[in-house]
Formats: C-alpha cells, sequence, structure tokens
C-alpha cells in the first residue's frame, strides 16, 4: 500500500493540509440520501470501473476470487459487498452503476433486491437475491456526464452504489458527524481520504455538511497536543505470530477548562464511539477489537480504563496465523487458540511497557495521606468464619498485605528516593546511539537460555521517532555471524539465518534517551551459541550503527517457592482510605479522579483487587 501512495500519487505528502487532502477526498464520497429517518446511502469511487459485461464476474459474483492473488487488496472470497444488502430495508435494495475509467464503454447499472420466500413460484426455505438484466445482459448506455447526487462534480467514471433506506445503529444522524466518526476508527489507517457528504435538505441548521476523514491515527497525533498526553510502540518479532506492530495512545485524564466527567466523555464521543479499546487491523482497516475489559482484567491497569487506546497491525503477521484469528466478517476475532494466545502474549508484553511506567506515576503523584484501616478490618475478621463464602468473597477483593514487612521496607528506604532526572533535550534525528554500559568497551550480552533480555541503547533523538507521520525512522537488526557450540565448522555466514528464526525480538520506541530492545533465544539455539548482531538506527543519510555480540547462557534456575506461612489476621488489609477535602478536588481531578459534592466514594483498583477508596 505504501509503495503504491509514493508511486501513483506525487502528491500524497500535502495530505496533510486541509486543501490538498479535501481535493483527493472527493475521489470517494459516502453521500446521504432521503429523509433523515429513511436514509439512503449513495457510495462513489473514482477508480477503474467496470465494463458493463464485467458485472457478473466483479459486482455481482460470489465465492468468485476474483482477488485471491492480488495480494494488497482486502477479503478473499468476493461475498464483502453482499455484505451490506442485509441492511438496505425491509425490501433490500441496492443499485449498482459503473463506467470502466478510460471512457471508452458504456455506463452500466443492475438493480439487487431480496427475493422473499412468498413471492417464489417455487417453494423454498429461504430467501434469495436477484440481480436485473435487460434480454439477457447488464443494461447499459452511452453518457458522458451525469449529475448523480455527488459533492461537487458529475459522474464521469468510475463506480457508484447506492444503498436504499439503510439501517443504521441507533444514534447515527448527521453523516459529517457520527458516521464520519465511526469510519475513522474502522479505517484507522486508511490508504486514501475520504469525503463523508450529507444534505441541506435533510438537516438546514447543521453547519457541517461535508467532512473529509483519514483515519483515527492522523486523528490521535494530529490531536496530541490536545487529548493525548503520550503514545509509544513496540514493534514484536516472534515465532508465535511472526511481526506485529502495537501502538499505544494515553489521553490527558482532564482537559483543558472541562471538568474530568466532561473530559471523559468528550474522548469517548471522539476516539471510542465503537467502544473499541484495542483495535487490529490490516492494512490500515480494523477487523477485530476488544473493549476496555483488556486494560482492566488483562492488564490490571484500572487507572487507564477510558483514557487508553492500543493499536495493534497485524499487516505483517504470518498468513496462516491471521487467518485463524479474524472471523470473515473482519469484524471480530475468533475465539481459537491463536486468538486466546495472542491475547495472553499482548497482556505480558504491555504489562512490563511503558504503560507499567505511566499507570505507576499516576497512581503516586495524586499524592493524599491515607487512614490506617487495619484495626476495622482485624477486628471485622476475627469475628468471621474463614470457611465461609463472606470471607472467600472479601479476599478476592481486598488488598493483601504484610503490613509488618512493609513498615521495615518503608524504614530501609533512603531519605533521597527521588533523583532529579537530568533534563533530556529530544532532537528530530538522532546524532548519538551507543550501548548502554558497555562493559570494557566490548559490547557484549549475556542471554539466558530460557529467558529473555533488555538490552538498553542511549540516543538522543525524539520519544515519537518510530511513530511519527513524517520523517520517521526506525530501529534495524542484521545478523553477521553464528558461532555454533560444540558443532563442527564454526562460524556461519549470517546470511543463512534470518535473525527472527534465532531471537523472538521486541522493539521500544525511544523513551527520554533510551531505547529498549529485548530479545529471548529460539528453540534453534542453545547453550554456548554466539550472535554477532548489527543494530542500526536509521537517519537521514547513513544510519547510526552498534555492532554487538550475544552469548547464550545457562537457563536461569527455577525461583523457589516461598514457604507459605500460616494465614494471620494481620496480613488483611482494608483498600487505603483517602479522605479528600474540597482544596484537594482540582488537584486529584488531574489525575482522572472525578470528586465533587455528589461523588461519595471514589474506588480505585488493580485487576480485582480494590488498593484505594478516595
Amino acid at each position: 500500500m505504501e509503495q503504491a501512495i509514493k508511486e501513483f500519487f506525487h502528491e500524497n505528502k500535502q495530505w496533510d493540509l486541509q486543501t490538498f487532502r479535501r481535493k483527493q477526498a472527493e475521489e470517494i464520497q459516502v453521500v446521504a440520501d432521503g429523509p433523515p429517518r429513511n436514509t439512503s446511502i449513495i457510495i462513489y469511487d473514482n477508480g477503474e470501473g467496470q465494463h458493463p459485461e464485467d458485472f457478473e464476474n466483479t459486482f455481482l459474483s460470489l465465492l468468485r476470487g476474483n482477488k485471491i492473488n492480488i495480494h494488497f487488496v482486502q477479503g478473499k472470497y468476493n461475498m464483502g459487498g453482499s455484505g451490506a444488502l442485509v441492511f438496505c430495508g425491509k425490501k433490500r435494495y441496492q443499485l449498482i452503476g459503473s463506467k470502466r475509467f478510460d471512457n471508452k464503454s458504456n455506463f452500466g447499472f443492475t438493480l439487487v433486491r431480496q427475493h422473499k420466500i412468498a413471492e417464489s413460484v417455487e417453494t423454498k426455505r429461504f430467501s434469495h437475491f436477484r440481480y436485473l438484466k435487460v434480454d439477457g445482459k447488464i443494461p447499459s448506455f452511452d453518457s458522458e456526464e451525469m449529475a448523480l447526487k455527488l459533492y461537487g462534480r458529475n459522474f464521469r467514471t468510475g463506480t457508484v452504489i447506492k444503498l436504499y433506506s439503510y439501517q443504521f445503529p441507533s444514534g447515527y444522524s448527521g453523516f459529517a458527524q457520527e458516521l464520519n466518526q465511526s469510519l475513522n476508527e474502522f479505517l484507522f489507517e486508511p490508504v486514501l481520504p475520504i469525503l463523508t457528504v450529507d444534505k441541506k435538505e435533510r438537516y438546514p441548521n447543521n453547519k457541517v455538511l461535508e467532512l473529509d476523514l483519514f483515519g483515527l491515527k492522523r486523528r490521535l497525533e494530529e490531536d496530541k497536543n490536545s487529548y493525548v498526553e503520550r503514545f509509544f510502540s513496540e514493534e514484536y518479532e516472534d515465532q508465535l505470530f511472526g511481526k506485529a506492530k502495537v501502538t499505544c495512545y494515553v489521553f490527558k485524564p482532564k482537559l483543558e477548562e472541562r471538568d474530568v466527567k466532561k473530559s471523559k466523555e468528550i474522548i469517548r464521543d471522539r476516539f471510542f464511539k465503537n467502544n473499541m479499546s484495542v483495535m487490529f487491523s490490516v492494512n490500515g482497516q480494523v477487523h477485530g477489537s476488544y473493549t476496555s475489559e483488556f486494560i482492566t482484567k488483562t492488564l490490571k491497569f484500572n487507572l487507564l480504563k477510558d483514557y487508553l487506546l492500543i493499536h495493534v497491525d497485524c499487516t505483517g503477521m504470518k498468513p496462516d496465523f491471521r487467518e485463524e484469528l479474524f472471523m470473515s466478517d473482519r469484524e471480530r476475532l475468533k475465539h481459537g487458540d491463536e486468538a486466546n494466545s495472542l491475547r495472553d502474549y499482548l497482556g505480558k508484553k504491555l504489562r512490563k511497557s511503558q504503560l507499567d511506567e505511566i499507570n505507576k506515576r499516576r497512581k503516586e503523584s495524586i499524592g493524599l495521606e491515607s487512614e490506617d484501616t487495619s484495626e476495622l478490618i482485624k477486628s471485622f475478621a476475627k469475628n468471621l468464619p474463614k470457611d465461609s463464602e463472606l470471607f472467600k468473597l472479601l479476599q478476592n477483593t481486598l488488598k493483601l498485605e504484610e503490613r509488618k514487612d512493609k513498615k521495615k521496607t518503608e524504614e530501609k528506604k533512603s531519605p533521597k528516593e527521588k533523583v532529579d532526572a537530568k533534563s533530556f533535550e529530544p532532537k528530530r534525528f538522532p546524532s548519538l546511539f551507543k550501548l548502554n554500559k558497555k562493559k570494557d568497551g566490548v559490547n557484549v550480552v549475556s542471554l539466558p537460555l530460557n529467558g529473555e533480555k533488555t538490552i538498553k541503547f542511549d540516543t538522543d533523538v525524539a520519544n515519537d521517532y518510530f511513530d511519527r507521520m513524517e520523517e520517521s525512522g526506525e530501529l534495524q537488526l542484521a545478523l553477521l555471524q553464528i558461532k555454533y557450540s560444540g558443532k563442527s565448522g564454526g562460524d556461519k555466514p549470517g546470511q543463512d539465518k534470518e535473525i527472527s528464526t534465532l531471537l523472538n525480538i521486541v522493539k521500544s520506541s525511544p523513551n527520554n534517551g533510551t531505547i529498549k530492545l529485548t530479545a529471548n533465544p529460539t528453540k534453534e539455539l542453545q547453550v554456548g551459541d554466539e550472535l554477532e548482531m548489527k543494530v542500526s538506527l536509521t537517519k537521514p543519510g547513513e544510519p547510526i550503527e552498534e555492532i554487538i555480540w550475544v552469548k547464550v547462557a545457562e537457563p536461569e534456575s527455577p525461583k523457589e517457592p516461598t514457604p507459605k506461612e500460616e494465614e494471620s489476621y494481620d496480613s488483611i488489609g482494608l483498600p487505603e482510605l483517602k479522605r479528600v477535602t474540597q482544596k484537594e478536588w482540582p488537584a486529584i481531578e488531574a489525575h482522572g479522579i472525578s470528586m465533587n459534592h455528589e461523588t461519595v466514594m471514589f474506588p480505585v483498583g488493580e485487576g480485582d483487587k480494590l488498593e484505594t477508596i478516595y
């Protein structure tokens, strides 16, 4: 897709500017027609178009697989277009018209409709669809130009489809608002901009009737100063699924001149209209999603529940794995082994990502004194039978902790806990890239056979370097040579092996002067094997490179299980109780905790554990 854009749309760099983007968006239009309570949709694409005699093998075919060998297009069963028919009113009508881009053929058209069971002469168990032919042919006529209710132009060539009496979900009204926002979400990173168009006759008081869209990714990164506090990415290369890139967007809990409640409403309306907190996309189109339940149950970052959007780009995954991941309707994830293993993988990796640091910082920066609630729960627990259902239920929710040990660790902490971090002054392009903490000038990293190792590199490039829309860079790995242990033949040239067959890799985007590369060995390696690797940070001109040696070490010994102490009432603790005065409301609102005269309490937890009550 990216190659096609560079080759055929040389002006694409200008699409960040409203005027140029709007002009391009007029080539693909979604236009509202008919009264507001019975809306029809006109979809126009100024693309290649079809000859009338080809309709039956393209628009009107099912299971033909005419896209099966075209790798860059969506769909393989040739059934996607028919999926909209069931939403075309009670009578299921759809009009298709098209003219080939070279203007050498007629304009062809046909009408598709549902044939009900009762209308059938023969007794049939199911309704079916029929399309119009005249004298055994798709009807057509010669045309130069037609007024087909398009915005800013007449129809000359391309394709136009009309969906009659389309059944939208409840709450949809103006095309330039609700529909535009939904398309932005489901087309997270579309290849081309699109125009949604409403009509003055439908909504006379609506001042915004035409609005272009170019995907939620661009909106998030354009609006990052207004809504997004921070975003970062991690690239995964694993034998489980191949390649994937995950980008996390963390929203501000409180927008300027808005309280927490209103801020949350605005963020939800603008970025979570379809309750997709985790989006899985292929070529920029969302194929499945998780709700915020993934953030609270799997990641256990409850404070981020309403303020975190995660995008998983599945384009580079192994085709077989990806096929097992999504349903054929390209809207839902399957509940199979692949989907479950990917969910577990994402949970483990993201819990150790920058999200952990962000979540901790939000908790710690609230900074209110808590009251001691230990005596209250102890007196309650002493009179409660330990085998009772109520006690078991409380154990699942209440925070368990060793208070005595906690006091000891608090006493050991040095008074100078927080050291002022050096002010980081990022550059647009890197001038520094080197291994953190070299040993005697040699870049050697020890990697346990059954574990993983995080390798840190110092840099001076901006945090968004891997993710920004313009002039972005990447971290590249190349295998130079392998030294196998205990095998004859010595060294082996690097090109015989791909690095992904030897190491599972996680690349993290820069974070205040540090780039992390996490690796763990695959089954191809054994103890004593050594890899010489070139790690390159790209920039305009020549990249900056570091050569490192990775040596596979003995497996880490399993941790001995901690002996289980006898249960004691001293280890049971209520969640922290933090009383909030009215003067403190603004301070905690800045962290997403809503507090006002109507608030009795605000509970904060981690996963299923209740930690703090404000």
